[in-house]
C-alpha cells in the first residue's frame, strides 16, 4: 500500500469506532479490536425506523459535510432512563464523526456528549488524523443500541454497532477518497462506560470496540 492508504489503516486501528474502513490486505496495525488507553472496560435484516433527533427535546444541531451521510437505527425500549442513554449514546456516535470532518475535538457536541479520558482521548486522535491530512467521508451506520447495565441511575454501561462498509478516508488537499473493498472488518462492535453529568446528559466516559464482531456483522 502507498503511503496515504497505510495511515488509513493505522487510523482505523486507533479509530475503529467512527471512521476510515480498513485496508482489506495487510499494512499497518490493524487489530480486531482496541480500546481507549487506561480505559477500563470491564463490567458490566431490514433496518428499523430512525428515531428523529429534532423529534427529541434539546436535541443537538449537527453539520456534516455533504459527502458524509449518517443512518441512526435505535428502537425505544420503553423504560425512560435507558432510552435516554441510547439516545446520548446515538448523539456521541454524531459527535465524534461531526469532530473528525470538522477535524476539531473542542466542538459543543464533543463537550456534550463526552468526559476525561475518553474526550481527551479523542482531541488528541482527531489532531493527529487532521496532522496526517485525512478527514471522513462516506456513509456511516449505527444500529442495534443497547443499555447491558445501569447503575444507580448515575453510571451505566452500553453498546452499539457499526457499519462502514461505504465509509472512507479522504485526502484533505486533493479531496481523494481512500476507497476500500468492504470485509466483515467493517461491522464494529462499540461498548461504553457513561455517566450523567449535571445537565442530564449521560457522556461517555471510556469506549472499547471490536472489529468484525459476530453480534454486528450483516450480510
Amino acid at each position: 500500500m502507498n503511503r496515504p492508504a497505510r495511515l488509513a489503516t493505522a487510523v482505523l486501528t486507533a479509530f475503529a469506532a467512527l471512521l476510515l474502513t480498513a485496508c482489506g490486505s495487510g499494512g499497518g496495525d490493524d487489530t480486531s479490536s482496541d480500546k481507549i488507553k487506561g480505559a477500563d472496560t470491564s463490567g458490566s435484516s431490514s433496518p428499523s425506523p430512525s428515531v428523529s433527533a429534532s423529534a427529541e427535546k434539546n436535541a443537538p444541531a449537527f453539520d456534516f459535510p455533504s459527502d458524509v451521510k449518517v443512518a441512526v437505527e435505535r428502537e425505544p425500549t420503553g423504560d425512560a432512563t435507558k432510552d435516554a442513554i441510547l439516545r446520548d449514546l446515538a448523539y456521541s456516535a454524531q459527535a465524534n464523526l461531526e469532530a473528525f470532518s470538522k477535524g476539531s475535538g473542542q466542538t459543543a457536541n464533543m463537550n456534550r456528549y463526552f468526559a476525561v479520558p475518553a474526550l481527551t482521548y479523542w482531541g488528541n486522535r482527531i489532531a493527529k488524523v487532521k496532522k496526517g491530512g485525512l478527514t471522513v467521508t462516506g456513509d456511516y451506520r449505527f444500529y442495534d443500541f443497547k443499555v447491558t447495565d445501569v447503575a444507580n441511575g448515575k453510571t451505566a454501561a452500553g453498546r452499539y454497532c457499526e457499519d462502514q462498509r461505504k465509509a472512507y478516508g479522504k485526502e484533505i488537499k486533493t479531496g481523494k477518497v481512500l476507497r476500500t473493498k468492504p470485509s466483515d472488518k467493517d461491522f464494529i462492535l462499540n461498548t461504553f462506560q457513561v455517566a450523567k453529568d449535571a445537565r442530564g446528559d449521560w457522556q461517555v466516559v471510556q469506549q472499547s470496540w471490536k472489529k468484525a464482531d459476530a453480534s454486528c456483522v450483516q450480510g
